[in-house]
């Protein structure tokens, strides 16, 4: 199993004053990062491919989907600057040879309304549109969309596996799978473990978070359980932690962080790495 950890961890958003992290990273025993590609301008592939290399970390890249970046919008600009977007953190992904670029790609973050049957069947169909022809794009250049079910109070289209896998089902590519994060799984799902088996073979990563989203392993999550669910399914793809620096006034506010929920950023990653390689073996 690699592990893996997130840029939010420490920094937002990701730019070159940021490419320390990927020593850093290296240092506290992490395989991968996963860069998160807020604005695209802060992005230099050449000299993150560079650092990359220098210290042996492979990368993934997660998208950051807010009200501007709305596949289902009614909308039709905000759609566009969507796809424009996600073209983009695709190109991203192949240049730093990512097998995946995961988030609620589906929708903007904080999308929550109240709608009708109608209404909501028309929110899928406009995002099942706008994905479709970005999942040829990005199988085109060998990566994998990986969308993220997110909670209730973040999302109103895909909160539960089960909603994932009919958006899976109707956008019709291979290349369109799930990033499962335990986080929002221990908020929406009945049953964990179960979830993931019916997930299966369409998790193409797997975020291993607290449910507090502090440090993983200190929580009261089914740990055992969980990674004998991703055993049965044969997962081998990444398990990343993902968690929020509350140092950052605009990314604590988004995510609803209002205390610490470790010593540091560093103990953050580094314990809740030890904790998975234990429940993982």
């Amino acid at each position: 199993m690699r592990f893996g950890a997130s840029t939010f961890i420490w920094a937002s958003p990701f730019g070159a004053d940021s490419l320390y992290l990927i020593d850093k990273v290296k240092q506290l025993g992490f395989d991968l990062i996963e860069i998160c590609i807020e604005d695209p301008a802060t992005i230099d592939t050449d000299a993150i491919g560079d650092a990359l290399n220098h210290h042996g970390v492979d990368a993934l890249v997660c998208g950051a989907f807010g009200p501007n970046r709305d596949m289902s919008a009614e909308n039709d600009a905000i759609r566009a600057d969507a796809a424009r977007y996600l073209r983009t953190c695709i190109d991203i992904a192949a240049r730093l040879g990512s097998p995946t670029v995961s988030g609620p790609m589906y929708a903007g973050v904080g999308n929550t309304q109240m709608r009708d049957v109608a209404g909501r069947r028309a929110q899928r169909q406009r995002s099942v549109d706008g994905l479709s022809p970005l999942a040829d794009y990005a199988a085109e250049r060998g990566v994998k969309l990986a969308f993220e079910p997110l909670n209730r109070f973040e999302t109103d289209l895909v909160n539960t596996v089960d909603q994932g896998l009919e958006l899976i089902h109707e956008i019709g590519r291979n290349n369109v799978g799930f990033l499962l994060d335990t986080f929002h799984m221990n908020i929406e799902e009945k049953n964990i473990p179960d979830a993931i088996r019916r997930a299966g073979a369409h998790i193409f990563e797997f975020h291993a978070c607290s449910s507090d989203r502090g440090t993983p392993g200190e929580d009261h999550l089914p740990w055992p359980q969980i990674v004998a669910a991703l055993a049965e399914v044969t997962y081998t793809g990444p398990v990343v932690i993902e968690a929020f620096t509350p140092k950052i006034q605009e990314i604590a506010r988004a995510v609803s962080l209002w205390r610490p929920l470790a010593e540091s950023e560093d103990a953050l990653a580094s314990d809740g790495l030890a904790n998975l390689r234990r429940v993982f073996g």
